[in-house]
């Protein structure tokens, strides 16, 4: 990477709800950053990137641009083929962009940005064969082994979310069924409440059965702190099927170190060592091998901007 230039870039975390950006400075401290709801067309969301970045250009003199996005890039990452949740379909977004800011242009996968980020600044530092595990509305996933983000033939891998888990299980956005993040995501957990709750009863059990589509994951993890039984049956669940996530990488790849990102991982103690446990038990060779260390991600919801926007300086 060339650090000759020590201005600031500016990374982009574009995902299905949100478009944030972030003025990011060579070691990662974020100096500002502005967020808008994703609008819903193609020209929307590039006509929005620009004008964000043209508010953080009146006060900052970012030397490049990166943006991280939840979506199946090419694997030259200057197209965006396919993304469930945002408009671009084939899409030539690097040099559409760069054509319009007048600034070098990096794309990159979310959760690829986010792992970069952690083993730049953040809890993967020095990790030589690790895995980052984004778990939020669904669950994002990379592999990097020493220092570089492996990305697999076409540019795709590793869909860790979308390992079949339960044949002809919950039906996912990605169109299989009985994927891993139908049952260990934070939108998983609003299904598994919704199985789980026993009619008549009371607390959460009595909001999912009255009003299913108001309650969200954040929802049932306040519920299982506060000792609610279908909240603390919801998580034991959910661990279950995280763990077995957990032993199913560990066995293909046999990492040093996994790392849990994203929104949910901010209540790990309520399910982290229960998860852990599983993956102990259910990995080739239990108890006859060495475990990875599992841990969280310390770059919060900054991580993906933090990332892509050091990926971009590399690309200057």
């Amino acid at each position: 990477m060339d650090f000759t230039d020590l201005r600031p870039t500016v990374g982009f975390d574009i995902g299905g709800t949100h478009c944030r950006a972030a003025v990011v400075t060579a070691s990662g401290e974020v100096l500002e950053t502005l967020s808008t709801a994703t609008p819903a067309t193609v020209e929307a969301l590039e006509d929005t990137v620009v004008r964000l970045l043209d508010q953080l250009r009146a006060t900052h003199d970012p030397a490049a641009v990166g943006l991280a996005v939840a979506g199946f890039l090419d694997p030259a990452r200057e197209t965006v083929r396919f993304a469930p949740h945002l408009p671009w379909r084939n899409a030539p977004v690097r040099a559409r962009l760069a054509g319009r800011i007048g600034l070098p242009v990096t794309l990159e996968h979310d959760a690829n940005s986010a792992a970069w980020g952690e083993y730049r600044f953040g809890a993967a530092q020095g990790a030589g064969t690790w895995v980052f595990f984004a778990v939020g509305t669904g669950i994002g996933a990379t592999l990097m082994i020493d220092g570089e983000i492996f990305r697999g033939a076409h540019g795709t891998a590793p869909e860790f979310g979308h390992l079949t888990v339960v044949p002809g299980g919950r039906q996912c956005a990605c169109g299989k069924r009985g994927c891993l993040e139908r049952y260990a995501s934070g939108t998983a957990l609003v299904d598994t409440a919704a199985e789980l709750a026993v009619p008549g009863a009371g607390g959460l059990a009595r909001r999912v059965v009255e009003k299913r589509d108001a309650v969200t994951g954040a929802e049932i993890m306040a519920a299982a702190r506060a000792g609610d039984p279908t909240g603390m049956a919801v998580l034991a669940d959910f661990a279950g099927w995280l763990g077995r996530g957990l032993a199913m990488v560990t066995d293909v790849l046999d990492p040093e170190l996994i790392l849990l990102g994203g929104g949910v991982p901010l209540d790990a103690d309520l399910f982290l060592d229960a998860a852990c446990g599983r993956m102990a038990e259910e990995i080739v060779g239990a108890g006859h091998r060495p475990l990875p260390v599992v841990g969280t991600a310390e770059l919060g919801a900054h991580a993906g901007m933090i990332g892509v926007a050091d990926l971009a300086r590399g690309q200057m």
